[in-house]
């Protein structure tokens, strides 16, 4: 059986039942997302110019942190500018081609978000356990090759379970998608067929995607308090626990969210798709909102980037007057 209905054009549908909200509410909910999507385009964007701009963020956790920034920008433009396009239609309707590509890219971005935060705790631990041989360690060219190394790995190892989750039959008619964008688990809900098999897929490559990365992780953190405990003063265990925390921060968001949608147990799908849509907004709207902010609100190389690039700006609007 074909992946669903046909269109005027001969092209597979699916149909998007959207974000819900009473009437009175729904204008209210499209400007919040509008203004989420603005505040995550702005924030990451000024996060990256920052970086650019000022000399002092030219180290390997600026140009790691400039990769995380791209990649939440990234995943919110695949999904919440459709999903505000769709609020305004009677009908969200998406090709079996458009979806397919939402779906891969967003769980391929996920993937490379995962991979890239393991590289960070690594580069957090060398600086923190290794500080005298960090600069040797941790190079430009090795910064390029693990950012390099997050992104290709994060898209060939989504490329399965987009592949598979697009060879299976869908029911007659156009296949309604009970989510605002193509989530794999959402598009796999909406199969007329057995996807044991595409679960075990989604589990199995779980564990190279999530698990190890967030192996590296805690053996990353376990080293650096190991590190720290050594320290003689209360004042360096300070400084170096403070260097760690907004990067331990974004690890928390980004691992209960994602959790929650793709390492859940397959009985969990029987929960309402509100359940399943609320998940989705804190990772997709949330998340990417408040990863620039821990980053920047209690960074005070960030602090001085910003000043320094607000007197630039001073100047040169002097120079034009």
């Amino acid at each position: 059986m074909g992946p669903g209905t046909l269109n005027d054009s001969g092209t597979p549908e699916f149909l998007l039942l959207g974000l819900w909200a009473p009437p009175s509410l729904s204008p209210l909910l499209w400007v919040s997302l509008l203004l989420a999507y603005l505040a995550t385009v702005l924030g990451n964007g000024a996060l990256v110019g920052l970086i650019a701009l000022d000399r002092r963020l030219h180290r390997p956790m600026y140009r790691l942190l400039t990769h995380l920034a791209l990649l939440d920008t990234a995943y919110v433009s695949t999904t919440l500018p459709q999903a505000l396009a769709h609020m305004t239609m009677h009908h969200a309707r998406l090709s079996l081609a458009r979806c397919g590509a939402q779906l891969y890219v967003g769980i391929s971005l996920g993937s490379c978000e995962a991979i890239l935060l393991a590289a960070m705790a690594l580069d957090r631990c060398l600086a923190v356990c290794k500080p005298l041989h960090y600069a040797t360690l941790v190079t430009v060219p090795r910064c390029a090759a693990l950012a390099g190394a997050s992104w290709t790995l994060g898209f060939v190892l989504s490329v399965p379970n987009a592949v598979a989750a697009l060879r299976l039959p869908f029911c007659p008619g156009r296949p309604a998608v009970d989510h605002f964008f193509c989530e794999l688990p959402a598009v796999l809900r909406t199969a007329c067929a057995d996807t044991t098999a595409n679960y075990r897929l989604v589990y199995g490559l779980g564990v190279p995607i999530l698990l190890v990365p967030f192996a590296l992780i805690l053996a990353s953190y376990t080293w650096i308090l190991t590190a720290v405990c050594k320290l003689p003063s209360a004042g360096s265990r300070r400084k170096a626990l403070s260097t760690c925390s907004s990067h331990l921060a974004v690890v928390g968001l980004f691992y209960g969210t994602v959790s929650a949608m793709y390492l859940r147990p397959r009985a969990s799908t029987a929960l309402p798709a509100r359940h399943h849509k609320l998940v989705a907004v804190f990772y997709l709207v949330v998340t990417p909102v408040l990863n620039p902010l821990i980053y920047s609100l209690r960074n005070r190389d960030v602090h001085l980037a910003a000043q320094y690039v607000l007197a630039r700006l001073r100047g040169v609007c002097t120079g034009l007057h």
